[in-house]
């Protein structure tokens, strides 16, 4: 394959992979959304149609123990229960950590979602800012050596979302699943020695959540163990059948369900206080009704902004306090420019009211003759999956092209090659 073959044409597809604790988005280059967002945990259960030989015993050296198991991806199959199937999540910190359970969702995603094979399309990865080193040659060489992708590339997934937003310079404030963080982008690339990162995500709202709605006697059984429910009045207690199993479902699955249902009560009802929590203004503001998957409704009201607060209420830790820290870390000649698109991204920047705060947050903590502008976008998709629509709109341009570190650059240079490429 020559240096002078054109990736991003009409013949070739790129693809665009965007790991996150919460998911996995895939997709084509060139496309405004991700083809599929695929939870990230696997499951895995032993695999009873393995008949061992009567003289094979399972730690015989022709018998791998992977035979014996059975994996469970995407959200059709997860969200079923089946015996001794335990949840595992192949992240940690941002980063791969679980290669073989990774290497199965990629499996998964060029059979079942591509459907095509992987040596005919380049790959786009996005990584946190923090990624190691030996991460990023492990994903590289994963690339060349199992799926002999054409060409790879890797980019922060900061720079990915402003370059979604339309932003080569911003300070992007992306909150996820297991933490909030700040980070400054210039020119498309990321000052890491200025990223700020938070505890507080949506794990951990999710965490609250679920105690709230505990102590309040809420019963949390997820819907994929409801066979039938009755209609019930307000606040009545709920009504349903289980649906039957022989075995009882394991701990991880059922921690699992019981925290998408906790999600799914966060997405519908949160919002977030435009100034600091006061009880008095928000008990005027409309309360929101939800119902869980056993039946029971009722209204929420000044409960719903309590647990949004967290995201802003540490002092230390909320979202316009580590904005202002990472800006404050940067060269003061770039934070104009920074704090003249400070791009949202991340799932919990969907909480009804989390912009707003943010830059009054912001605002208060930021010099007083500094402009400030908060950019976000509309859609939920683009949103929740910033640096995936960044990562499309990148490898579909021409100037991108020759960016690409090919497969021959692979084999002439090894995969140390990836860090002069893509710093």
């Amino acid at each position: 394959m020559s240096g002078g073959m054109l990736y991003g044409g009409d013949e070739i597809g790129a693809l665009v992979f965007d790991p996150g604790h919460q998911s996995l988005r895939v997709g084509y280059a060139q496309e405004d959304t991700p083809k599929a967002e695929i939870p990230a945990v696997v499951g895995v259960a032993p695999d009873d149609s393995v008949k061992l030989e009567p003289e094979a015993k399972p730690d015989d050296s022709n018998v791998s123990l992977k035979s014996q198991h059975k994996f469970y991806i995407d959200t059709t199959f997860l969200h079923v229960p089946r015996p001794n199937m335990e949840l595992h999540s192949y992240m940690k910190e941002g980063m791969i950590e679980n290669w073989d359970m990774f290497e199965k969702i990629l499996d998964y995603s060029y059979e079942k979602i591509i459907q095509s094979e992987s040596h005919y399309h380049p790959v786009l990865f996005s990584e946190s800012p923090g990624n190691q080193r030996q991460k990023r040659e492990r994903l590289t060489e994963l690339m060349f050596e199992k799926y002999k992708v054409p060409a790879f590339f890797l980019v922060k997934n900061a720079a990915l979302a402003a370059f979604a937003n339309g932003r080569a310079t911003a300070l992007v404030i992306d909150s996820g699943a297991t933490h909030t963080s700040a980070v400054p982008v210039v020119d498309g690339y990321v000052i890491s020695n200025a990223v700020v990162k938070s505890p507080l995500g949506g794990d951990y709202l999710t965490l609250r959540a679920r105690d709230m709605l505990e102590s309040m006697g809420i019963d949390l059984t997820p819907a994929a163990l409801i066979a039938a429910k009755d209609v019930v009045r307000d606040k009545d207690k709920p009504r349903f059948t289980k649906k039957k199993f022989n075995f009882q479902p394991s701990n991880s699955w059922m921690t699992y369900m019981v925290k998408r249902t906790v999600q799914d009560f966060q997405q519908s009802v949160l919002q977030v206080a435009e100034g600091q929590y006061d009880e008095r203004i928000v008990s005027n503001i409309p309360a929101v009704h939800y119902e869980f998957p056993t039946g029971f409704h009722q209204d929420f009201n000044t409960e719903r902004f309590k647990l949004a607060e967290g995201l802003f209420d540490h002092a230390m830790l909320g979202a316009g306090h580590i904005a202002a820290t990472s800006a404050g870390m940067c060269d003061v000649d770039i934070r104009p420019a920074l704090y003249s698109s400070v791009v949202l991204t991340g799932g919990n920047s969907l909480v009804q009211g989390f912009g707003d705060r943010l830059s009054r947050d912001l605002q208060s903590r930021s010099p007083g003759s500094m402009k400030l502008k908060i950019i976000a976008a509309n859609g939920t998709v683009e949103r929740r999956f910033g640096s995936w629509v960044g990562g499309s709109i990148l490898a579909s341009i021409g100037t991108f092209q020759q960016m690409w570190m090919s497969m021959q650059e692979y084999q002439e240079s090894g995969k140390a090659q990836i860090d002069r490429k893509c710093p």
